[in-house]
């Protein structure tokens, strides 16, 4: 396409939208607070996610060995757990280490079970982690069989839990964002409709004189990336003021909260990246679809 057909086909979608402006400032709102819902939920399900990810590689087994076991047993428990596919990393964990780690973590209170230390009750452990999150149940089940094992801890009913509520929140928000983006395209291409429809005995004109299909619908599709672009500047700036504050006001008020959410750069950059070409495909798409539907040329 020439410079000079390009250009063009810009000031007729500039003036498509001159033509129809309470129509176009409807849809421009439409997008924008279509994108903005679209920058919030993105926004929390990101998060969500990035938190869920954190939490799932916090989530291990922990096999007590039979007390009454030999260290030969012990290394043959080892190798079998490390044999396992779904295995990522196996740590051993003496009963000392276990006692002192009781202690240490209930501070004053723990000085009471110093006395132990001679007399110590605790099983040595084996802490097993799996390559994917969601294969603990499964390898703790497996565990579970082998020989010189007294029991498996894994916590079973919050990992169950966990994984439930993660996968629930992931489609909610996406079924969400893509009924968002469904209504922004059908206000856009109601847009382009009304601007076709208005320009009827034009099209028709320009098609005697031997306009092709494509010269006359690129200026609606200017039209509908310009309303795309236009609606996602102030969810753009929304989002990155928004989360910058949002972070900032977590950070400081809570700052031993024992996970993490996204650092405010590059996510934001991510998003806004993300809602610009939302907007762009909304529009083209909104376009398209009201050209192929009522534009008869």
């Amino acid at each position: 396409m020439k410079l000079k057909t390009f250009g063009r086909h810009g000031k007729e979608g500039l003036k498509n939208m001159t033509r129809n402006r309470w129509m176009t400032f409807a849809s421009i709102s439409a997008v924008t607070v279509t994108l903005l819902l679209v920058g919030v939920f993105a926004t929390l399900l990101l998060n969500l996610n990035d938190i869920g990810t954190q939490i799932e590689e916090d989530v291990e087994v922990r096999v007590f060995i039979d007390i009454t076991a030999e260290d030969t047993s012990r290394e043959q428990l080892k190798e079998e757990i490390e044999n396992l596919s779904e295995v990522g990393s196996v740590e051993f964990q003496s009963k000392e280490e276990g006692l002192d780690q009781l202690i240490n973590s209930l501070g004053e209170e723990g000085k009471a079970f110093e006395s132990l230390k001679d007399e110590n009750p605790l099983n040595d452990v084996f802490i097993v982690k799996t390559e994917q999150p969601e294969d603990t149940i499964p390898v703790a089940k497996k565990i579970e069989d082998f020989e010189s094992v007294e029991k498996v801890e894994y916590a079973e009913q919050t990992v169950e839990r966990l994984f439930n509520v993660m996968d629930v929140a992931r489609n909610v928000g996406l079924a969400i964002i893509a009924g968002l983006l469904f209504t922004a395209m059908f206000l856009i291409a109601n847009t382009i409709r009304i601007t076709i429809v208005a320009r009827k005995k034009e099209i028709e004109v320009m098609k005697m004189v031997g306009a092709t299909n494509w010269f006359i619908r690129w200026p609606f599709l200017v039209e509908g990336v310009l309303i795309g672009i236009l609606g996602s500047l102030v969810p753009i700036a929304l989002v990155i003021f928004g989360y910058d504050y949002v972070h900032t006001e977590i950070t400081t008020r809570y700052p031993t909260l024992f996970i993490d959410i996204l650092p405010v750069y590059p996510f934001v950059f991510k998003v806004s990246a993300l809602l610009i070409l939302m907007g762009i495909t909304i529009g083209l798409w909104g376009s398209f679809t009201s050209i192929r539907k009522y534009l008869k040329v």
